[in-house]
């Protein structure tokens, strides 16, 4: 298998546990060959806290968290706690960011959600500046960064953004380095995703930008079990508008349609159906019963060898 398969860890991804239950998982996934682990900032451990104990514990594996969302976090100190889990880590992290979702940012944390797209510009306009070492002066109509960061040891970490829509894939793949999808199809990948980003990159004089595809995966036998759990573990991504959009792109009910759930050779086949849509990378999250999670892991793992 070509394309890199990294791994979903974490209490984002249904693993509870602290601190040093998180880094026994990140090892224990670089041992199993592994090249990276992905994370995301949920209501648990704060990621990029909990990436930079790990990493600075486990060598050789990278680090990746797809997301952290933007409103919370201002730019410059995003800027500098990414930049210090690169000084602990030897500079192995991936740092996705995304807007997350108009119920959470509103809802929860009292932020106006208005013009999401014109906030990721705003953010990115800062945030890639501060991590590059340069001072900024931005004052828009969402934000406003102005200074700099120095954190000795840390250098830039790529960007990738969670960017689904038209518009915000076309602002990442003229601000940032790639994106990281959830809960989007093969088929979505194929022909909306990965077309419409490269065309953007090309049409901006940028490098090919990253698509890293993020999907759940079962090895069972029971697939229509596998199905169920599916239904129940990852029912909110069928309500939000966003993941909603990219399922009826697909052509699909809900979330349990997305999860690939059957034999090796399944999940072999849609990695690869991955890769031939035009993903770069796999972020495979693993889900079912206990005995289902590990034989997932080992089958991803040999996988990941190659």
């Amino acid at each position: 298998m070509s394309i890199p398969i990294g791994v979903g860890v974490g209490d984002a991804f249904g693993q509870g546990g602290d601190v040093a239950d998180f880094t026994a998982t990140v090892a224990r996934m670089r041992e199993l060959g592994f090249p990276a682990v992905w994370t995301a900032q949920i209501f648990g451990l704060d990621a990029l806290t909990a990436l930079a104990v790990a990493g600075a514990q486990v060598p050789d594996i990278r680090l990746g968290v797809g997301v952290v969302p933007t409103y919370p976090r201002h730019p410059i100190a995003l800027a500098m706690q990414a930049l210090t889990v690169q000084s602990a880590t030897g500079g192995r992290l991936d740092l996705g960011i995304g807007l997350s979702h108009q119920m959470v940012i509103e809802g929860m944390y009292g932020y106006s959600y208005e013009k999401p797209a014109r906030h990721m510009r705003e953010y990115l306009s800062a945030l890639q500046p501060l991590l590059h070492g340069e001072g900024v002066n931005v004052e828009g109509e969402t934000l406003t960064a102005r200074g700099g960061v120095n954190v000795p040891g840390g250098e830039a970490p790529p960007v990738l953004v969670a960017a689904l829509g038209s518009v915000m894939l076309k602002l990442t793949a003229e601000r940032a380095d790639g994106t990281i999808t959830w809960m989007t199809g093969v088929k979505t990948i194929g022909e909306h995703i990965a077309p419409t980003i490269n065309a953007a990159a090309e049409a901006a004089g940028r490098p090919a930008p990253r698509v890293v595809v993020g999907l759940p995966f079962c090895a069972t036998e029971d697939v229509d079990e596998a199905r169920g759990r599916a239904a129940e573990t990852f029912a909110v991504y069928g309500m939000l508008p966003s993941y909603r959009a990219m399922l009826d792109r697909e052509g699909i009910e809900g979330p349990p349609d997305l999860a690939v759930c059957g034999d090796e050779s399944v999940i072999a086949a849609a990695i690869a159906a991955v890769e031939a849509a035009g993903g770069t990378e796999v972020t495979a999250v693993p889900f079912g019963t206990p005995e289902e999670y590990e034989r997932t892991v080992q089958v991803l793992a040999s996988l990941a060898k190659g």
